[in-house]
């Protein structure tokens, strides 16, 4: 069975589709051990977070169209609504933990910087001591979700120390971090692009909610990311427009239109420059 989120189109894969193959869990946590070869072919999203944490493990996890190399002692982060696919290979073991929106929310705030900066570097490298720590407390989990009389209390203080250590480790490559800390304006853009996209494609529109004229909202993007403010708008729309032609099988004028384009050409125009293939060779592809 597979649920859709709030546009009616995406079919979204819901945390009961893993309850079988489950090693310990509870409606909204569960445990689940990840060895030997694994294929996701069809790219597909979830409706909750995945923690995955590697210990020696070899092959590639494609998330939001990037490829990442999956290798010993890393944590890879999935949120709602992010893209993936993965071909693991033979020999690789690995640990996971799913976990549904509500319980998240008891210990996101762990997660001590924005989500989209763990949206944008999904993989993290781990020491030798933030392996060891976080195998713990994944094993004091599955222990936890196996007790009869498991607590939820329990389940998300270990949680919340698994987010922190995994804060602690990115921060070394969190590179965009320090820009959006230290401008802020920077980041309100960046949440302001996540909630209008579809709507609002012209800078103006945000450099007005940011009080600024479009011309300095340029200035403070192309002198701190390297890149227009138009382009940030475009690679957040373009980013969906590949999710939907990825997991759907609606049409690229359904597509178009669910993007805020006025019609079918404008879309695949638009896709074409972006992307350097029509909406149909992509999703072909």
């Amino acid at each position: 069975m597979k649920i859709y989120d709030n546009t009616g189109y995406i079919p979204v894969l819901g945390i009961h589709e893993f309850r079988k193959g489950q090693l310990a869990g509870r409606e909204e946590f569960l445990f689940n051990e990840l060895h030997g070869e694994r294929h996701i072919d069809r790219p597909h999203k979830h409706d909750f977070f995945i923690i995955n944490l590697f210990e020696s493990a070899k092959g590639v996890h494609t998330i939001d169209f990037h490829d990442y190399p999956i290798g010993n002692k890393q944590i890879h982060v999935l949120f709602p609504g992010q893209v993936h696919t993965w071909s693991i290979k033979p020999g690789t073991t690995g640990y996971q933990l799913m976990i549904q929106q509500k319980f998240f929310e008891r210990f996101a705030s762990f997660f001590r910087f924005s989500f989209s900066n763990y949206m944008n570097h999904p993989v993290i490298p781990l020491t030798s001591d933030s392996f060891k720590l976080l195998k713990y407390e994944f094993d004091a989990i599955r222990d936890e979700l196996n007790s009869p009389h498991s607590v939820q209390e329990v389940i998300s203080a270990r949680a919340a120390v698994i987010a922190a250590t995994v804060s602690k480790e990115a921060e070394h490559i969190f590179t965009d971090l320090k820009v959006f800390q230290s401008n802020p304006r920077l980041a309100q853009f960046n949440m302001l692009i996540d909630k209008f996209y579809k709507r609002e494609k012209l800078v103006g529109y945000y450099a007005a909610k940011l009080h600024i004229s479009a011309n300095y909202l340029n200035i403070l993007c192309k002198t701190h990311l390297d890149v227009s403010a138009t382009r940030l708008i475009q690679q957040r729309v373009l980013l969906e427009a590949k999710r939907l032609l990825q997991t759907t099988d609606i049409s690229i004028k359904e597509i178009a239109f669910e993007l805020g384009f006025v019609d079918h050409a404008y879309f695949s125009n638009f896709f074409k420059a972006q992307a350097g293939l029509t909406p149909t060779q992509f999703r072909e592809g």
